[in-house]
């Protein structure tokens, strides 16, 4: 496949495979599509399929789909643990290989004007495709559910959706189709019967509550298992890592006496997830994604995007290119990390002599700064580039209508932050390198002084250069305390990289 994206269609049927395997059908009817995964969840009476195709034809799977679910599911029937508008609940797709969330939100607009055309089906947009800020989030969309939405929406201005006639299929129900990074879905499992511990620790979990970024959370009972569940969707994996939520998790529960019997993943789960969690639990140092055997070959077989993993000529000659990234802000990143391995050069030929064992604790102290600083700036080369690539993807959001400018005024300024906060990250990391070089100079091998002097002003140029990066595009956005609070930061290191220059002279 040229391009690839992911389509996740969620089903209320979780009970008769034949329904399932139906729906499959009509999906595996489209040529080129390729289904790979089918999850069935009798408690929920839910079953989540994900299948794969290019993005030419992914919406027509999406869309036979949605008529045979229309054909063999009738709400009126239905019940189950996990809320649901429709016999096609949730259409979401999720770009994968060379193809941008931009064109992800051109394919939901689509499927849903056809899905309403063809099938009388109410259509609700949201996540990057929604036409209105309050329909971002799904659960806005769902409240009251099927039953609800069947007595408000000929009646609520607020219930329209954005295709399809104000009232709802009398056995389908309606269908929220939208577009979004990958979503895991994640379910903590509790040897406890009383669901409302689960809830009470789903409450405390979930964002909107005041728990973890990017969570959303909810207690279910699983009655056929005499068990409880904290059911999970994690919208940003990399923000919020697998391992946090079920720390927390677990600690919550230890509140009210209760153990967890165990987690699930619904659907598929991306590799870097599980690499991230496992980094964490196993204490790997130094631990980058090229050290996976999978993700080295895949590099060497398919060309890597990972601009830490390519050759120096390779890299110098995408930043010389007349495209957006790599750009400043990943070259600062790269300096800084020249700078700690400098300094971790240096240390590999002090650390253990005897000459040097009065500072031996201290130089510790100074490798593991090092070490530390090291992974997190050759991170940030990449993460850097990301950052930039999302504020040019709000940048390209539709902005015809009001409701239209909102969303994309919206996911402007979200990802203007994020593209804020990776650089300010840089220059506090690339600052501590500068203050670790300067004090290994009197502790360290004198013949390497050169050494230590070339890092501290490689760490100079990524903390001026990441300085630089904070505030512009602190320029870019409107007064608030966000803004404030990065402008004292920027001010106050600006101020003390400037202080650790002078007392380098």
């Amino acid at each position: 496949m040229k391009n690839i994206v992911e389509c996740v269609p969620n089903f209320s049927e979780g009970r008769e495979r034949s329904v399932i395997d139906q729906i499959v059908a009509a999906i595996q009817s489209v040529p080129g599509l390729i289904v790979i995964d089918v999850e069935m969840d009798s408690d929920h009476h839910r079953s989540v399929i994900t299948f794969v195709g290019e993005k030419e034809s992914i919406g027509e799977g999406a869309l036979r789909a949605i008529g045979r679910a229309a054909e063999l599911i009738d709400l009126n029937k239905h019940s189950g643990a996990h809320p649901r508008l429709g016999a096609t609940d949730v259409v979401p797709f999720v770009p994968v290989r060379n193809a941008t969330l931009e064109e992800c939100v051109a394919i939901a607009r689509r499927v849903g004007q056809e899905a309403a055309r063809r099938f009388a089906i109410p259509i609700y947009l949201y996540e990057a495709a929604a036409t209105r800020p309050e329909r971002v989030h799904l659960e806005n969309i769902r409240q009251g559910q099927f039953e609800g939405l069947r007595r408000q929406i000929e009646t609520s201005a607020e219930r329209l959706p954005d295709f399809g006639a104000s009232r709802i299929h009398p056995t389908a129900g309606a269908t929220a189709i939208g577009a979004r990074k990958f979503l895991i879905a994640y379910n903590i499992n509790l040897n406890c019967s009383d669901v409302e511990v689960a809830k009470r620790i789903a409450k405390a979990v979930r964002f909107s509550n005041g728990g973890l970024r990017y969570v959303k959370a909810m207690g279910v009972d699983l009655k056929a298992r005499n068990h409880t569940q904290v059911s999970m969707n994690l919208t940003d994996f990399e923000q919020t890592p697998l391992h946090r939520v079920f720390e927390m998790v677990t600690r919550e529960a230890e509140r009210y006496g209760v153990t967890v019997a165990g987690s699930e993943i619904v659907g598929l789960v991306p590799q870097k997830a599980l690499e991230i969690s496992a980094e964490y639990y196993l204490r790997v140092e130094n631990f980058r994604q090229e050290l996976v055997f999978e993700n080295r070959l895949n590099a060497i077989l398919e060309g890597s995007s990972d601009f830490t993993a390519m050759k120096v000529a390779e890299f110098m000659d995408l930043v010389s290119d007349p495209a957006p990234v790599p750009g400043g802000g990943s070259v600062a990143a790269l300096a800084g990390a020249l700078a700690a391995a400098l300094g971790k050069m240096v240390l590999g030929f002090t650390l253990h002599r005897k000459k040097y064992e009065a500072h031996e604790s201290k130089l510790l102290e100074h490798l593991r700064l090092l070490e530390e600083s090291l992974a997190k700036l050759r991170s940030a080369v990449e993460e850097d580039a990301k950052a930039y690539s999302q504020v040019a993807a709000a940048q390209q959001l539709p902005k015809s209508t009001e409701a239209e400018k909102e969303v994309r005024e919206q996911k402007l300024q979200d990802s203007l932050r994020h593209a804020t906060e990776v650089p300010m990250h840089v220059a506090e990391v690339a600052y501590r390198v500068m203050q670790s070089l300067l004090e290994l100079r009197s502790i360290s091998n004198p013949n390497l002084t050169s050494d230590l002097n070339v890092g501290f002003w490689m760490a100079l140029a990524a903390a001026e250069g990441a300085l630089e990066n904070v505030a512009i595009n602190l320029k870019w956005m409107p007064e608030s305390d966000f803004v404030s609070v990065q402008n004292q930061r920027h001010q106050e290191l600006k101020g003390l990289v400037k202080q650790l220059c002078i007392s380098n002279l």
